[in-house]
């Protein structure tokens, strides 16, 4: 027996097919590196946006509070008070706080006074206006203004 005759002839067309769908593959892929990487670096500045988004809206229900309680608003104070002591709460328990750790460590204190805060509130107590300020005041000293990454200008620099 001749091993010829047991193995066809390779066809002529297979090389061409195979350098095309290299050729294909290796387009593909310069195009797609590109706007993956593109993609990844986008959603970092979406993150990054995202949490410093929480941040100030922890800080901000914390002002709204500050604000209402003095002027007798005391439903809206409670309000935003709850608002602050959940989402604060909610971020320390974040793997990806935007608090570093010796932050979250002085952070915790200011929970424990959450019940007595909201009960303070909801009996419409008005020296509770003075422990807000005192807890607004606390909260910026210990977290003091997030960081924020300059904007890259328009003109290309």
């Amino acid at each position: 027996m001749d091993s010829k005759e047991h193995f066809p002839a390779k066809s002529r067309r297979v090389h061409p097919v195979a350098t095309y769908a290299t050729v294909a593959f290796v387009a593909f892929l310069l195009g797609f590196v590109p706007m993956w990487l593109s993609a990844r670096s986008r959603a970092n500045e979406r993150d990054a946006a995202q949490q410093a988004l929480r941040l100030a809206e922890i800080e901000n229900a914390l002002a709204a509070a500050t604000i209402d309680a003095p002027r007798g608003d005391y439903e809206p104070a409670r309000q935003a008070a709850s608002t602050f002591y959940t989402n604060l709460r909610a971020e320390l328990d974040r793997g990806d706080s935007g608090f570093p750790v010796a932050q979250r460590d002085a952070l915790q204190a200011l929970l424990v006074e959450r019940d007595q805060m909201i009960t303070f509130l909801a009996r419409s107590d008005p020296a509770v206006a003075e422990r807000l300020t005192n807890l607004y005041v606390s909260y910026r000293q210990t977290a003091g203004t997030p960081q924020r990454k300059p904007a890259p200008s328009n003109d290309g620099r």
